[in-house]
Order: C-alpha cells, then sequence, then structure tokens
C-alpha cells in the first residue's frame, strides 16, 4: 500500500484488490530472489473515518477474496502466506486483524493449505493472554512465531510479563520447528542485546549457536 496515505497493508481493504496483487507479485519476486518461502500477507487498516462495524462484513469479505487469489498464486512457488494479528490496543488502533481467534476464523472460510497464523507472541499477549493455551489451540495453523518482552516490546530477557524460557520449551513440546523471529526493538546495542539467547541455549546444555556439547 501507500504509507504517506496511511495505509499498512491491503489485503482486506475494499477497493484495493488490484493494488494488493500488484504488491503480492512483487514480494513474490523478491521472495524467490532471496529464498523465502514465506510471505505476510498485510491485513491493512479500517478505511480512515469509517467505523469498523460499518465496514466489517465488507472487509471480511474482501479478505478472504485476495487471501485466495495469494494461496493459488503462492502454491505454484511452493511459497506460505502468511496473516498476523496485530494488537489494536498499543499499536495499531485502526489495524482490521487483531485477534489469534479471529485470524483462526478467517484462515478456515479461506480453506487453502499454504495460509497459516504468524503469531506474534507481544500482540496475542496485549490482546488476549492466555499464551500456553493459545499455542496449544491454534498451533496447527502456526507458520511462524515472533516475540517480544511485553509492554515494552523488547528483548525477552527485559522487564516484563512474559516468562519466554517457559515459552520456548513449551514450543518445543509442541514440536515447533520454525523459526522465531525477533520482533523487538533492542534497548541499546543489538549485539549485547542477544546476550538472552546466549544464556538460553546455555541453560539448555547447549553451545553458541544451538549444537549439542554431547
Amino acid at each position: 500500500g501507500d504509507p504517506e496515505a496511511g495505509e499498512m497493508g491491503l489485503a482486506a481493504v475494499p477497493g484495493r484488490q488490484a493494488a494488493f496483487r500488484q504488491g503480492l507479485a512483487a514480494a513474490v519476486q523478491y521472495a524467490r530472489a532471496v529464498g523465502c518461502p514465506r510471505i505476510h500477507l498485510m491485513a491493512g487498516r479500517v478505511p480512515p473515518g469509517t467505523d469498523l462495524a460499518a465496514v466489517a462484513s465488507e472487509m471480511e469479505t474482501t479478505f478472504i477474496e485476495n487471501l485466495r487469489y495469494a494461496a493459488d498464486l503462492l502454491a505454484q512457488e511452493d511459497m506460505i502466506g502468511l496473516v498476523e494479528p496485530i494488537n489494536n490496543r498499543i499499536t495499531d488502533p485502526s489495524y482490521y486483524l487483531n485477534t489469534p481467534h479471529q485470524a483462526a476464523a478467517i484462515l478456515e472460510k479461506v480453506g487453502r493449505p499454504n495460509l497459516k497464523l504468524q503469531l506474534d507472541l507481544f500482540h496475542c499477549q496485549i490482546m488476549d493472554g492466555n499464551l500456553s493455551r493459545n499455542l496449544e489451540t491454534y498451533f496447527p495453523l502456526i507458520g511462524h512465531i515472533q516475540i517480544a518482552q511485553v509492554p515494552g516490546r523488547h528483548e525477552p530477557d527485559s522487564p516484563g510479563e512474559l516468562n519466554f524460557p517457559y515459552i520456548f520449551e513449551l514450543l518445543e513440546s509442541l514440536g515447533y520447528t520454525g523459526y522465531v523471529g525477533c520482533e523487538y526493538a533492542p534497548k541499546g546495542d543489538t549485539l549485547e542485546g542477544l546476550g538472552w539467547l546466549r544464556s538460553y541455549w546455555e541453560s539448555r546444555g547447549l553451545q553458541h549457536g544451538g549444537t549439542s556439547k554431547a
């Protein structure tokens, strides 16, 4: 979309279907070039000056239509499309897709196996909490995980609400084998801020890089 016009994704925005398809085609070219198998299909914001209740049905219809188009296109490239709920309490009051429950319902209606849930635990905690049950419930739909401490959105070992060693072990027990994206703003130096990862590996009996000492 057009960031200067206040757009942040187009997949659920009525009347912007052609622009969504153009953007998707460009994203596929970039993804193919760098060997990236997953693309985040951003839902977008409720149009300015519009009440969500008045356009919710039309936006869901547009979202489903665009997601089906995207899924069929991505299937030809052996790629996966991701949808991410973004909290509307702190981060973006106008964003259309806000909870994993809403995302799961839309994915069920779309009915394409190569569309998955991009679950950012920062947004999920702010909107719903109950992370253990939500991870267990939506695990079959999850295609990517992102993390940040709540409420500061800094490193996972910074002061906050979430116990990330517990969450990481839960993901392991559930059989998650995908990437965990560090979707946080470092409090200071980026490399120093990655010390939490070294500490976590060591607590699990692993060396730097995740290789077993054994």
